[in-house]
C-alpha cells in the first residue's frame, strides 16, 4: 500500500487514518476503544476500497498526471528485478560517460532474451539526483542507440519501458548535442528490424519519451501520459502563467491520457492499473505489464516491421 496521498486523495487518507488508529487500539488492547474494533476495521477497509474505486474511475486528466508522477510508482529498476532474469546491465555512450537515468542492457524476458531499455527517477532524493530525475542527457540517448543497434545485429527484440518528464534541458546537454542524439535515436528505431515494444509506465514527456518509443507496439498504464509538452509548460505558454486553474485546462486540452490516445490511435493498448494506481500494488502492475509485453513479442517474432513501423509513424505527422 502506497504511504504518500495525493492532494485529490485527502478522503481516501482520512480513511486509512482511521483504519491505522483502530489497527493500533486493537493491537495494544485497548479497553476504552469500541469493543468489536476487528469488525469496525473490516467495514472501514470495505468502504476505502469502494471510495477508491469511485475516485479513480472518474479522474480528470490532471489527475492521472498527478498520479503518473506519484512518488511510489514502480521504476524502471523495479521492473527489470521483477520481470528479468541473467539480466546484465550495459553503460556507457563510448563518447562521454554513462547516464543513469537510463538503464540499459540484455537479459530474459520470463525467459524470452531482449534488449531492454528502461528510465528511472529514483526513489529518495539521493537517487532522484543521481538518476537527474529521470531525464537523460545526450550520453543516455547515445547509450541507447548503441544498445539498439547490438540488439538488432544480435537478433534481439528490443523492450523499452519510458517514465521520463522529458530529455534534460541543461546547457551541458545542449553543448553535448541533445537535440542530435535524440533525432539520431529516431532514426535508429525506425531502422531496427527486430520486433520492439515500448510501454509508458508513467510520464511520457516530449521528444525525451519519443526516443525511446517508436516502437512497433506501444502501450501504456491506464493512469499514465504521453506529451509533446507537460500541462505546466503547456499552461505557461498559452495562458503566460501556470497555476491552480490554468494548468487542469492544459491537461484536458493535451489529450494526453492512455484512453484519449488509444482512441487517437497514438498507442496499441492499455494496460490495466492496480484500483488506487500501480504505487497501491507495485508487484501486480508489473506482471500485467510483463504479460502484455510478452504477448505482443510473440505476435511480433520473426517478423521484420520497418516499413510497417514507418509507415505507423509518418500518419501521426
Amino acid at each position: 500500500m502506497a504511504t504518500q496521498y495525493l492532494d485529490f486523495e485527502k478522503p481516501l487518507l482520512e480513511l486509512a487514518a482511521r483504519i491505522d488508529d483502530m489497527r493500533a487500539a486493537h493491537a495494544a488492547g485497548d479497553v476504552t476503544a469500541e469493543k468489536d474494533l476487528p469488525r469496525e476495521i473490516e467495514r472501514l477497509e470495505v468502504r476505502l476500497a469502494r471510495v477508491t474505486r469511485l475516485l479513480y474511475r472518474h479522474l480528470t486528466p490532471h489527475q492521472k498526471v498527478m498520479v503518473a508522477r506519484h512518488p511510489e510508482r514502480p521504476q524502471g529498476s523495479d521492473y527489470i528485478q521483477a520481470l528479468v532474469t541473467d539480466f546484465v546491465a550495459l553503460e556507457g555512450d563510448r563518447r562521454f560517460g554513462s547516464d543513469k537515468a537510463l538503464i540499459g542492457g540484455v537479459g530474459r524476458l520470463q525467459g524470452v532474451p531482449v534488449m531492454i531499455l528502461a528510465n528511472d527517477k529514483g526513489k529518495d532524493t539521493q537517487g532522484r539526483l543521481a538518476r537527474n530525475f529521470g531525464m537523460p542527457k545526450p550520453e543516455g540517448y547515445r547509450k541507447a542507440q548503441r544498445l539498439m543497434q547490438l540488439a538488432d545485429r544480435m537478433g534481439l527484440p528490443v523492450v523499452s519501458l519510458v517514465d521520463t518528464p522529458g530529455a534534460y534541458p541543461g546547457i551541458d546537454a545542449e553543448e553535448r548535442g541533445q537535440a542530435e542524439a535524440i533525432a539520431a535515436c529516431l532514426e535508429v528505431q525506425l531502422a531496427l528490424r527486430v520486433p520492439f515494444v515500448s510501454v509508458i509506465t508513467g510520464e511520457g514527456g516530449s521528444g525525451g519519451a519519443l526516443a525511446m518509443a517508436v516502437a512497433d507496439k506501444v502501450l501504456m498504464l491506464e493512469n499514465s501520459v504521453y506529451s509533446v509538452i507537460s500541462p505546466e509548460g503547456c499552461a505557461a505558454i498559452l495562458w503566460k502563467e501556470a497555476t491552480k486553474d490554468t494548468i487542469p485546462l492544459a491537461a484536458e486540452a493535451l489529450k494526453m491520457t492512455a484512453q484519449d490516445l488509444l482512441k487517437l490511435e497514438i498507442i496499441d493498448e492499455i494496460v490495466k492499473e492496480p484500483v488506487g494506481g500501480a504505487h497501491q500494488d507495485p508487484s501486480l502492475a508489473i506482471r500485467r505489464v510483463g504479460a502484455a509485453i510478452l504477448g505482443h513479442l510473440k505476435n511480433l517474432e520473426g517478423k521484420d516491421c520497418r516499413d510497417s513501423r514507418r509507415a505507423r509513424f509518418l500518419k501521426m505527422t
